[in-house]
């Protein structure tokens, strides 16, 4: 086989058949057949291994927090503590499981969504046409293609009869292109080429015959599907953050156990009550529920998420885009409606606008009402039957468009054909630009004709009269002025078509000369319902809405000004075949890109590159897209939206989450939950983190109590405030049901009027730290003190002791949750006493603390007893302070401006 040409799109059908060895009358013998199989392979596509079961579940247990835990569960073991190992044990089960079966649900959903391609094609081998499957294809292979059929590789067109080709799961344009065997320039985009098929793209019109080109990997499609596995999947800003939360936490445990460690020595403690004591205080340091409390708030997100539509692939991908501060969009279908209709028809009598009902203003105009009967004559679409509404109309969608205009204005077009029955079609042919068909009326034909406005504008000499009394010449003048008018259409946002007519006496005759221009109709894909204030509220909550599509930049800029995306009445847009490569691209031009928000005729790479500049620059990136072409973007992106409906499979199994209803106000929705789960947590977080807080400084001060106890370390026992099960028992069940709680709250309804998160910013800022050490020490305090009280002033023995400052610990966190409300609200109308879940976990840990001194096994297994009257007095007490002076400092922050402004995060 002869080497193939490079750009097969420009050269001739019959030098591609020649350089791949094959006649396109007979194609390919069988067994040349079968040995260019055995050469190239296969055509099917490399497919990514999904994630697999063993890897969903290894991957819940990598987090910093988890590894810390299985060190302390390792060294209760070694101490023969089995208790205390049993319980950390339970705890990293009970969070793999919990992420497991989220994440587990959520790749079924996925798999759920995935389509069964054509497995079959027809080609020509040993002269005879035959089925084959579509692996069996090779490069030289003669495909014959008809309006339906989905191309199974890549193909030159060798001839093409009326063929019109839906290429926007590869290039993003949204209406079908004419294609023709006739070779065009070698430097065209893709979108351009119109002598190619490109594997994945289905035909609507017309016939083909074709030789293939490229299989497998080697077509466009395989290309892409290269470019979105060489994309490294990123991180999302959660999984960032609370692996820097988590490696936080560690240098902490480490170093507070290395201290301790150390001076417990030196104080003369044995090496193992030291050990124990460093147990003790890993456990006390690490937030044991902050793997459960993120995994169920992302696992809520995830259903509320579900019941909006939006079905999630990753678990940590539902808070990602309450982080996003750049939303990539389409325009087909997410923005716009994804249907054609007509808005404009503009005849030498005037401009009409059209809307459902009819005209929007004059209807009684003739040259009106003939432009939309040739529209509807010069068709091969179809409308449902009257009173049919449950059936779908059938055919290319500006054809559909013409038709619907035309019915509503009465004239339907079986009713015109039963007048005016057609006896002869010309096909749209892509080089003419151009289609035709013929009626008998009366004893003669009428031609209609529809087409670009160029050609049919060359096509024509004479153009209908305003009155309608006679026809008049088409001068250049006028001509230039008619082409004129069809830019400023195309400026509109709207698709042009012209339209034109004819009188012959014979139907065999050529259909595109002397013809009589009747008007221009103007099409577009409407703006989705509602997409121009979802989009406002978009830049309310700092979220900035940018435009990314195949189609041309006109179209682009009047659609981004009519949803809001641009405010200019000419928005800069940039072309595909102007952006820079990325290592060529200067800071200027990184300005101008970041300055857009407009992007038309991109390209995969393009797109990429696109995503990496914006990224570079700090943002947090969403992309949303349904092609094939938008594969890698989407991996690329912080977080990838794929479209449910017109989504390709590639782009689903791309995507982090994928919207079932393809609606913009989807996006909307999820990001307000995103920040609400992303709040959640951060009050959960500090919620857990200030009473961790407050038993590490509670241990470790008891350690240097009994450090300063010169000499007699050797013979008295080291008093700890809390063992190491009564820390477990805390942080398992009165810290994280409260924190549970707390992760599943509403939220606040200013919280889409606060910019995002910058893109750098922790879980916990230093404010947060700062109020988490404060917190921290002042609960610490009050342990400590209620252990001093029980052991000086009641003279209670150690066990009775330990349980009073165990206990004021444990009520300590219960009415501390209550000082987590924003500022601004009031002591009782705040998020959190309106959330009925805080109240339920409260009076649930209220019965599991006293449980713990009064159930005998449970009671031995903690090691309490019951102070008395004057404890339980005491703990009410102690445990009471932390609220009372959170209390007081909300209502003098409440006081300040600062405080007052609304949607400022907790």
């Amino acid at each position: 086989m002869a080497a193939q040409t490079r750009q097969p799109w420009a050269t001739g059908a019959a030098e591609v058949a020649e350089a791949l060895g094959v006649d396109p009358a007979a194609g390919l013998a069988a067994d040349e057949a079968r040995r260019r199989r055995e050469r190239h392979g296969p055509n099917r596509l490399a497919r990514a291994a999904g994630r697999s079961v063993g890897r969903i579940l290894l991957e819940q247990f990598k987090s910093i927090v988890i590894i810390i835990l299985a060190l302390a569960a390792v060294l209760s073991l070694v101490f023969g503590d089995l208790p205390e190992t049993v319980a950390i044990a339970a705890v990293i089960l009970i969070n793999g499981g919990i992420g497991f079966v989220s994440e587990w649900r959520a790749t079924r959903s996925m798999e759920a969504l995935r389509k069964i391609g054509r497995p079959h094609a027809r080609v020509r081998r040993d002269g005879a046409e035959a089925q084959v499957d579509t692996e069996a294809l090779v490069p030289g292979d003669v495909v014959i293609l008809d309006a339906g059929d989905i191309a199974p590789a890549d193909l030159r067109l060798v001839a093409a009869h009326g063929l019109t080709v839906d290429e926007s799961a590869l290039t993003g344009e949204s209406v079908a292109v004419g294609k023709s065997a006739d070779p065009v320039d070698g430097g065209v985009a893709l979108a351009d080429r119109g002598s190619m098929v490109y594997r994945g793209t289905t035909l609507v019109e017309g016939s083909a015959e074709a030789v293939v080109v490229a299989t497998g990997m080697a077509t466009e499609l395989g290309r892409i599907s290269q470019l979105t596995e060489e994309v490294q999947e990123e991180l999302t800003p959660l999984e960032r953050r609370l692996e820097r939360l988590g490696r936080r936490m560690a240098a902490l445990v480490f170093s507070a156990a290395a201290v301790i460690a150390v001076v417990g020595l030196l104080s003369g403690h044995t090496a193992d009550l030291i050990l124990r004591t460093a147990v003790a205080l890993g456990v006390a340091a690490v937030p044991e529920g902050l793997p459960i409390v993120a995994n169920l708030a992302l696992a809520r997100g995830m259903w509320l998420m579900a019941r909006r539509h939006a079905l999630i692939n990753r678990l940590p991908a539902v808070e990602t885009l309450g982080a996003t501060d750049v939303v990539f969009t389409d325009k087909t279908g997410t923005l716009t409606q994804n249907r054609m209709t007509v808005r404009r028809v503009v005849t030498p009598a005037g401009d009409t606008a059209i809307d459902a009902g009819g005209a929007a203003g004059e209807g009684g105009d003739p040259l009106l009402h003939r432009a939309l009967e040739l529209g509807a004559l010069c068709a091969n679409a179809s409308l449902p039957p009257e009173g049919a509404e449950d059936q779908q109309a059938q055919g290319d969608p500006t054809e559909i468009a013409l038709l619907e205009a035309a019915a509503a204005f009465g004239l339907r077009r079986p009713r015109l054909l039963e007048e005016k029955p057609e006896t002869r079609e010309e096909s749209f042919d892509p080089g003419a630009m151009m289609m035709a068909t013929f009626h008998r009326a009366g004893g003669r034909f009428e031609v209609a004709v529809k087409g670009a406005p160029h050609a049919v504008l060359e096509a024509c000499t004479t153009v209908a009269a305003a009155g309608g009394d006679r026809d008049e010449p088409l001068s250049d003048d006028r001509r230039r002025r008619w082409v004129e008018l069809a830019e400023d259409l195309g400026d509109q946002g709207l698709r042009v078509l012209a339209v034109a007519d004819r009188t012959v006496d014979d139907d065999r005759v050529e259909p595109y000369r002397d013809l009589r221009l009747v008007g221009l109709v103007g099409m577009h894909d409407p703006p989705s319902e509602g997409v121009r204030e979802l989009i406002r509220s978009c830049r309310e909550a700092g979220v900035r809405v940018i435009m990314v599509t195949g189609d041309h930049g006109r179209t682009a800029a009047a659609i981004a000004r009519q949803v809001g995306i641009a405010e200019d009445e000419h928005p800069r847009v940039i072309l595909g075949r102007d952006l820079p490569d990325e290592q060529a691209m200067s800071d200027d031009d990184r300005r101008r890109i970041l300055d857009t928000s407009v992007f038309a005729r991109f390209s995969p790479e393009q797109k990429l590159n696109l995503v990496d500049v914006f990224q570079d620059a700090g943002h947090t990136a969403a992309m949303t897209g349904d092609g094939i072409n938008d594969s890698p973007a989407l991996k690329k992106a912080d977080i990838g939206i794929a479209m449910g409906r017109r989504g390709t499979d590639a782009a689903r199994e791309a995507a982090d989450m994928v919207l079932a209803d393809d609606a913009f106000a989807s996006i909307v929705q999820a990001i307000r939950q995103g920040r609400v789960i992303f709040d959640n947590i951060r009050r959960s977080v500090m919620f857990m983190l200030c009473t961790n807080m407050a038993e590490v400084f509670a241990v470790a001060a008891a350690v240097a109590v009994e450090a300063l106890k010169t000499g007699t370390a050797a013979e008295t026992p080291l008093l700890l405030p809390l063992l190491p099960l009564q820390i477990l028992y805390l942080n398992m069940l009165t810290d994280v049901l409260p924190a549970l709680a707390l992760g599943v709250g509403k939220g606040s309804d200013a919280v889409m009027h606060r910019p995002p998160r910058p893109h750098s910013e922790s879980i916990l800022t230093r404010r947060h730290w700062l109020a988490v050490g404060g917190w921290g020490l002042l609960i610490a305090a009050c342990v400590l003190a209620a252990l001093a009280t029980g052991r000086l002033a009641l003279r209670l023995e150690a066990r009775a002791a330990v349980t009073m400052s165990f206990l004021t610990l444990g009520f300590s966190k219960l009415w501390f949750v209550y000082t987590l409300r924003r500022p601004d609200s009031g002591w009782w109308n705040n998020t959190i006493v309106r959330n009925p879940w805080i109240w339920g976990a409260t009076g649930l840990c209220v019965v599991l603390l006293v449980a713990a001194v009064c159930l005998p096994g449970l009671s031995a297994l903690l090691k309490t007893r019951s102070p008395g009257p004057a404890g339980w007095g005491w703990i009410f007490a102690f445990s009471a302070v932390p609220v009372l002076v959170g209390q007081a400092i909300l209502a003098v922050r409440g006081r300040s401006t600062g405080a007052r402004t609304p949607g400022r995060a907790p």
